[in-house]
């Protein structure tokens, strides 16, 4: 799936993540289980900013990990920092 295909999703969630941040180390295997959990209803796409610095950028992100919710292929909300799963999966699910 191309990043045109995801941004034209009516929900995606995007995290922003580091190979060597810890944070997003611990982050991994929340987000392997949200993206299973929302299969078929929102895609879940992670991208590392050292080999999508621009893409970085262009969202100004500062800190790993940040997450955002694009409705409509706006950012919706944003959040950075390690989270609660359960509360990151109900967050996407109220934009659905």
């Amino acid at each position: 799936m191309t990043y045109e295909e995801v941004m034209k999703a009516p929900v995606v969630l995007m995290e922003f993540y580091a190979t060597w941040c810890p944070h997003c180390r611990q982050m991994a295997p929340v987000m392997d289980q949200i993206r299973e959990l929302l299969e078929g209803q929102a895609p879940v796409v992670q991208v590392d900013i050292d080999k999508e610095r621009q893409l970085a950028d262009d969202f100004e992100v500062e800190a790993t990990p940040t997450f955002l919710i694009f409705k409509d292929g706006e950012v919706a909300w944003r959040h950075s920092g390690e989270m609660d799963g359960n509360l990151l999966l109900s967050k996407v699910q109220s934009y659905l």
